[in-house]
């Protein structure tokens, strides 16, 4: 049988919720495939198991909880937290087999964040940087939406933003995005792509924003600094200041963000982190922080309600790009120079999935005698 070359990572952490999506009722989601039911323990602590019963693989999310356990709702068997048979009905020994698999768990950034791999490998220190979501110097909220396509796909939209020029005229592109120079650079785990644009008319989004914040009118100075993280988290620094009034960097798209000026401008933060469900749909965290008028929580629900606009344009692209992929799968893609960034994070991905496959098996060479 011919075997299927995966399409994400497993040693990695993914989100598999917001934190305020787990209470102590049994919550399914389905994550690169596996289908997994979790749940918020008395001690708060989120335990994530097989969504599949030992006994006859009914799902456990079909079943209640008891206090910290999950009882089956066909045959009553009973798991702990860690996956651990505790009971079996007219049983007085329990099959020290019976057991279902649990999976390692981190609360950070208000997400729940689950490692699918081999637990032996799972490390905090690799949970993805989105310190803003929960930082006191910053304010905002998001939503998670399920999109019907290819977990990359989402990750190429967010790697090459001259899409708002065409996508989003009507809030924050404009032509100017798709037009000004970007530099594009790369790590180990990470990939990057630096956009400023000077002296330009603020799209319609930013224009109020530094409005409302700076009581300012007229042109501005406008970044966007996008930074993937593998396998699937990327973060976009972004936001406009008046023109002139140094948030451009000595050296422009050559230079050094952190010498920017941005105090007479908005800045916020857009927050993606993209977890496959399965090979061909995705859960897509996202969350826009700003650093700006954080004490006013209106503004806050307003422009987590705009961004959801925004993002449902980007959604309905990404579903009928994914058709189209279906229904063409011979085609072969051609890529542009605003492709930089999205190869990079590709490469970096597909590196990912290399080091998790089985060494190629060594066959001998006999020589003839």
């Amino acid at each position: 049988m011919k075997s299927v070359k995966s399409t994400f990572p497993l040693n990695a952490w993914y989100a598999a919720a917001y934190d305020v999506e787990v209470s102590h009722a049994l919550f399914a989601r389905t994550i690169c495939n596996q289908k997994i039911v979790m749940y918020r323990q008395s001690t708060g602590q989120v335990a994530a198991l097989e969504d599949a019963c030992w006994h006859r693989l009914l799902p456990l999310s079909m079943g209640r909880l008891e206090g910290d356990e999950v009882v089956c709702g066909y045959h009553g068997l009973v798991f702990n937290g860690s996956g651990q048979c505790t009971h079996m009905p007219s049983q007085e020994t329990i099959n020290p087999a019976a057991c279902v698999r649990s999976f390692p768990v981190v609360e950070k950034h208000r997400f729940v964040w689950i490692w699918p791999g081999d637990p032996a490998l799972a490390d905090e220190s690799l949970v993805p940087d989105l310190h803003w979501n929960q930082d006191a110097q910053w304010a905002g909220d998001g939503k998670v939406i399920r999109v019907a396509c290819d977990y990359r796909l989402v990750i190429d939209n967010l790697m090459d933003l001259t899409h708002e020029t065409f996508v989003h005229g009507s809030s924050i592109g404009n032509r100017a995005v798709a037009e000004a120079p970007f530099v594009a650079t790369h790590g180990d785990r990470t990939a990057t792509v630096t956009r400023w644009m000077e002296n330009i008319e603020g799209p319609p989004f930013w224009a109020g924003q530094i409005k409302q914040a700076r009581g300012y009118e007229g042109a501005v100075d406008r970044w966007q600094i996008i930074r993937f993280e593998a396998p699937c988290t990327v973060s976009i620094d972004v936001g406009v200041a008046a023109t002139g009034t140094g948030a451009v960097p000595p050296g422009g798209n050559q230079g050094d963000a952190r010498q920017s000026d941005r105090s007479q401008g908005v800045n916020g933060m857009v927050l993606n982190t993209i977890t496959p469900e399965t090979d061909g749909s995705c859960h897509y965290f996202w969350a826009f922080a700003r650093n700006y008028l954080i004490g006013e929580q209106r503004l806050t629900h307003q422009l987590r309600e705009g961004v959801a606009g925004i993002f449902r344009e980007d959604e309905h692209v990404l579903e009928a790009q994914q058709k189209a992929i279906d229904e063409h799968p011979d085609h072969t893609f051609y890529n542009l120079n605003i492709d930089a960034g999205s190869m990079w994070a590709r490469r970096l991905i597909d590196g990912l999935i290399a080091r998790e496959q089985p060494p190629s098996p060594i066959i001998p060479i006999r020589l003839a005698a």
